[in-house]
């Protein structure tokens, strides 16, 4: 990322000391830069509204990343409407649009980058270039906006792996007043069975990124779990009383069911690895694991989330006296007491009937 204001703290051929005199490393060429991250599987990704930032898979297998952007975000003056740009390459993308049940057309829309459309003599005054420099950045790029790298690949300077490596698998037990917002933290390894935040060895885990452990998620107001539900476990009824839940399946399949403020169901089908599927705030949803289980990724508009159960120790109806629940449902006494306590030692993590939890 390049963040605006910030100092670009990673040197190459600095001075170094060396027997007692400092000598300048004149054979490498010089490059100073904000940090480059290190990202792996299983790492959610904080970038600010507006940030310049690019990425370059120097691995062995494909990167598959899902973006999320919060157009309701304070950051977003204009409209509700994503508005990225490009600052390199270009493509045109053909798309078909329906003007009527039995007519479509098909429409060409140009993206280049933001650069082609200035003077070139002002861009060549503003960078202190020749005008011809300019006009290789300008002109009409058609590899698209994911390039391959040419040659022997890029180099940078970035912290050594080792480091990194043990920051990932060891919870610093930082308290995040240390960070300020150019050295704030930018991403978690959120799929860690030791740091899971909600654990039931019957049924699965789930982990949480928030505003507590990643500090710029609060000034993006935004957060994300991950969850790991074993075959046939569920994930108890309820709702998300500050924010809207966007559900990206990763792995296996699951019956999820979403029913809306007005009682009605919005959603009640198989969702399978790849799907997307929405949960709005206040909308009660419920999922029950395939037979293989079944692994998500939620991502949310609150960096503070507050779930209210339906089911569990913690949940809205465990927290009612028996009276008013079985005067609720037209229920005896000892049914509203089993609608309250059967799930007393559980929460949000529901294994199956058949299997007993410890």
């Amino acid at each position: 990322m390049s963040i605006p204001g910030c100092a670009e703290t990673y040197h190459s051929g600095q001075q170094s000391l060396r027997g007692g005199s400092v000598r300048a490393r004149q054979s490498e060429q010089r490059d100073q830069h904000q940090k480059v991250h290190r990202v792996r599987q299983g790492d959610i990704v904080a970038l600010p509204a507006g940030v310049a930032h690019w990425c370059y898979n120097d691995g062995n297998e494909e990167l598959v990343a899902v973006s999320v952007n919060d157009l309701n975000n304070n950051a977003n003056q204009l409209e509700q409407k994503l508005r990225s740009f490009y600052l390199a390459g270009g493509h045109q993308q053909i798309y078909s649009s329906v003007q009527s049940a039995e007519q479509q057309q098909q429409q060409r829309e140009t993206f280049q980058n933001v650069f082609r459309a200035f003077d070139e003599n002002m861009m060549a005054e503003a960078f202190n270039l020749p005008v011809e420099i300019i006009r290789r950045m300008q002109q009409e790029d058609q590899r698209g906006f994911i390039v391959r790298v040419t040659g022997e690949g890029m180099k940078m300077i970035r912290p050594e792996e080792e480091e990194e490596y043990e920051e990932r698998y060891q919870s610093r037990r930082a308290n995040g007043l240390e960070e300020v917002y150019c050295n704030l933290k930018i991403r978690q390894y959120l799929d860690n069975p030791k740091e899971a935040d909600i654990y039931t060895r019957q049924a699965g885990r789930i982990n949480y990124a928030n505003g507590q452990k990643l500090q710029i998620l609060n000034y993006m107001d935004m957060s994300a779990e991950k969850g790991n539900l074993y075959p046939n476990a569920m994930h108890a009824p309820h709702w998300t009383m500050n924010a809207h839940s966007v559900f990206y399946v990763t792995r296996g399949e699951a019956h999820v069911q979403v029913v809306g403020s007005n009682g009605q169901t919005v959603l009640n089908d198989r969702v399978n690895q790849g799907d997307l599927f929405v949960v709005p705030q206040q909308f009660v949803s419920t999922i029950r694991a395939g037979n293989d289980g079944f692994e998500y990724v939620a991502f949310k508009t609150s960096s503070q989330p507050m779930k209210s159960p339906l089911v569990g120790y913690t949940s809205a109806l465990k927290a009612m006296p028996i009276q008013v629940l079985a005067n609720s449902f037209q229920i005896s006494t000892q049914e509203a007491q089993n609608l309250k306590y059967n799930r007393e030692h559980q929460t949000m993590l529901l294994p199956p009937r058949n299997v007993k939890s410890s």
